[in-house]
C-alpha cells in the first residue's frame, strides 16, 4: 500500500511491538531471544513495517528492534517509533529522537510519531521540533497517534514545510471508534494512513464474543482463521495499516498471510 501522501510503498500488514521487551517504561528481558526471532521472521515473511516506541519497555523494545534489524538490510524495513507525551517540548523531542536512533541502531527513523497528545504542551512547539528533525535528516516522515480530527488539523496547521502522513489509533472489529468519531473518514479523504493498533481486539479474537459467530462462518467459508478474516477486513479499507503483535511463529505466519486474503464485497459489507 502507499503510505500517506508519499510515494513510499509499505506492506499491508505491519508488526506491532507493544508488550515485547516489557510494558510501559518497564523493561523485561526474559524473552529477548524469542522476541528478536519473532521480528526477524515477520520481516522475512514481508511484514517489513515495524512499529515501536520509546516508552515500550523503557526503551528496551527499541533495542530489541535494533538487534532484529542488525541481521537484515535496514533499507528493507520501514521503522516507526514514537516520542512520549511528557517529552513534547522542543528540546525534549530532539533528545528523545536521538536516543531512539541510538537504541534502534539506525541513522534515520522512517516515521516518527507523537505517541499521545499532551494538552499542557503546545502542539506547535512539538511540530517545530519535528520539522527540525526532518530538515536534519534524523527522520523521514511525521506521524501522530491517538489524535482526534481536531487535534490532527491543529498539528498539521502548525507545520510549515511538511505534512503529517499517519494517525495511529486503536481500530478493530471490536473497537469501531474511528468510524464513529470521523477519524477513519478524515484519513481516507485526506490520504492519511490510519495505522491500526490492537487490530485483533487485545485477544478478543480468541474469545466467546457472540459477534464472532458470523466471522466463524466466513472463516469456514474461506478456510481461514478468525484473525485472518478480521485483518483482511481492515486491509480492505484501503488506507488502514494493521500492526498486530505476535510472538509465536504460527501466529506471525497467520497474520502475514492475511494480507493476501480477499473476501467478496458482500462479505466485507457483512463485517461492516
Amino acid at each position: 500500500m502507499v503510505f500517506g501522501r508519499t510515494d513510499e510503498i509499505v506492506p499491508v500488514i505491519g508488526f506491532g511491538t507493544w508488550k515485547i521487551g516489557g510494558g510501559w517504561y518497564s523493561p523485561d528481558n526474559s524473552h529477548d531471544k524469542e522476541a528478536i526471532e519473532a521480528m526477524r521472521l515477520a520481516i522475512e515473511l514481508g511484514s517489513t513495517f515495524v512499529d515501536t516506541a520509546e516508552a515500550y519497555g523503557g526503551g528496551h523494545t527499541e533495542e530489541l528492534v535494533g538487534k532484529a534489524l542488525s541481521k537484515v538490510e535496514n533499507s528493507e524495513v520501514f521503522v516507526a517509533t514514537k516520542v512520549s507525551p511528557e517529552h513534547l517540548h522542543y528540546d525534549d523531542v530532539i533528545k528523545s529522537c536521538k536516543a531512539s536512533l541510538n537504541r534502534l541502531g539506525v541513522k534515520q527513523i522512517d516515521l516518527y510519531q507523537v505517541h499521545w497528545p499532551n494538552p499542557s504542551i503546545p502542539i506547535s512547539e512539538t511540530m517545530r521540533a519535528f520539522e527540525y528533525l526532518v530538515d536534519k535528516g534524523f527522520i523521514r516522515y511525521i506521524g501522530v497517534s491517538n489524535f482526534s480530527v481536531e487535534l490532527f488539523e491543529e498539528a498539521q496547521s502548525s507545520l510549515h514545510k511538511y505534512e503529517i502522513q499517519s494517525n495511529q489509533v486503536s481500530y478493530s472489529f471490536f473497537d469501531r471508534k474511528p468510524e464513529r468519531d470521523g477519524v477513519l473518514d478524515y484519513c481516507k479523504r485526506n490520504k492519511v494512513t490510519l495505522i491500526a493498533y490492537s487490530p485483533l481486539g487485545k485477544g478478543k479474537v480468541s474469545s466467546d464474543d457472540p459477534s464472532l459467530k458470523k466471522v466463524d462462518e466466513l472463516a469456514k467459508k474461506y478456510e481461514k482463521t478468525r484473525a485472518q478474516i478480521l485483518l483482511s477486513w481492515l486491509v480492505h479499507k484501503g488506507n488502514v495499516l494493521p500492526i498486530p503483535k505476535a510472538i509465536k511463529p504460527e501466529h506471525i505466519r497467520e497474520n502475514c498471510e492475511a494480507g493476501d486474503l480477499v473476501l467478496s464485497e458482500s462479505d466485507y459489507s457483512l463485517l461492516d
